[in-house]
């Protein structure tokens, strides 16, 4: 199970096990961590029970030795490992994992899930339920929705205000840099990360530019990417590649990038509710709430029933969509964020572009905003309010 330090990894996995016998070891323990590095072979054979080991990033040697032991001893469900960096990326570990582990990607909290309730937007989505879309009519205000946006999706969080809250995001960021970062990365300057989250959010759900990226954080150029890809195998940003699939020979090939959490992107740019009120001094809401959206999207991802990537869409005539889904068939859903409570037919153009392009293919197309009606905007095309990911 991998995610983002303080997503909730140690608690659901003893929510999993409840009473069962098994053997948790955290490798935050200093002496733990010592044992695992002065041998990793003993260290996960110290147990016939399930052993759990949390954390495992501080010590990728484990990997190997966890490979070594699976080889010998075939029986499933002998390691539950959790992670705050994808060990995937990390060095000499793919090839030990292959074919011997299931990963499970844990995100902060969903709307859904902070509500108890379980999403279904995604499938309504790709599915073109018309029907459904105009039943998702919402009760929140735009105020109600910055509330959301600033509190994040990090359990601990979610119980905080004000100064509180901030020093909680402010200690994450300072936790990251000093011990996250350097369990996984030799880097020479990560000292700099800080510097590189708060551009990052200030640019949030951004196309990424990487000489200017690099210039403002300091960072030299040819090195950017390793800084990126760091972020990214920590949890903290996600990268939306671009989608083009041959509609036009003039698309911008450039990713976008986005912190995962939006109240920890808030608190980066420093801003609160308030200060994004209509006529505020900030101009952050715009990204925040197309962050909010991808990263509520991104979350149903790994529950829906249809099966689905994710991608963004633009052209060098300025035609744009936000987040493109499409599915292993082919199908392909749009979806446009707007920070404002009413949309009209121009907030549309990249929508009707994909969908006269694709014809059949495509199955619906939403403008997300901040109002509380659903209203049809002609053939597979809706305004929603954002309520409508998980109402």
């Amino acid at each position: 199970m991998q995610g983002a330090r303080q997503v909730g990894k140690s608690t659901l996995v003893r929510q999993v096990l409840g009473e069962r016998d098994v053997r948790v070891l955290s490798l935050d323990s200093a002496a733990l961590c010592n044992a695992a590095k002065s041998d990793p072979d003993a260290f996960v054979r110290q147990s016939d029970r399930l052993l759990v080991i949390d954390e495992v990033q501080r010590v990728p040697e484990l990997v190997r030795a966890m490979k070594d032991s699976v080889d010998e001893d075939r029986r499933p469900g002998r390691f539950l490992i959790t992670g705050s960096a994808n060990l995937l990326e990390l060095p000499g570990t793919q090839e030990s994992l292959a074919g011997r582990a299931a990963t499970v990607v844990l995100y902060g909290l969903s709307q859904g899930e902070i509500a108890g309730k379980r999403e279904d937007f995604v499938d309504l989505l790709l599915a073109g339920d018309t029907s459904a879309a105009a039943r998702r009519d919402g009760t929140l205000t735009r105020e109600d929705y910055l509330e959301i946006l600033c509190a994040g999706s990090f359990p601990e969080p979610l119980t905080r205000q004000g100064r509180r809250r901030n020093a909680w995001f402010d200690n994450y960021v300072a936790r990251v840099v000093s011990a996250d970062a350097r369990d996984v990365s030799k880097l020479a300057h990560l000292d700099r990360l800080p510097t590189l989250m708060q551009l990052l959010a200030a640019n949030n759900s951004g196309e990424l530019v990487k000489a200017r990226l690099a210039s403002d954080a300091e960072i030299p150029e040819t090195s950017l990417t390793s800084y990126v890809d760091l972020l990214e195998t920590l949890y903290l940003i996600h990268v939306l590649p671009a989608w083009g699939n041959n509609l036009t020979k003039r698309v911008v090939g450039r990713p976008k990038v986005s912190l995962l959490d939006t109240g920890l992107a808030a608190r980066l740019n420093n801003v609160t509710p308030r200060a994004m009120q209509p006529g505020a001094v900030s101009d952050a809401a715009g990204g925040l709430f197309e962050a909010f959206a991808t990263g509520e999207v991104r979350r149903q991802l790994g529950w829906a029933e249809t099966e689905a990537r994710m991608f963004h869409f633009r052209d060098r005539d300025g035609i744009e969509v936000d987040v493109v889904l499409e599915t292993s068939d082919r199908r392909v859903a749009g979806l446009e964020m707007k920070s404002v409570g009413s949309v009209g037919a121009s907030d549309f153009t990249g929508l009707r572009f994909l969908r006269d392009k694709l014809g059949s293919r495509f199955a619906m197309g939403v403008v997300l905003h901040t109002g509380r009606k659903a209203v049809p905007f002609g053939e597979r095309l809706w305004a929603l309010p954002y309520s409508a990911l998980w109402a």
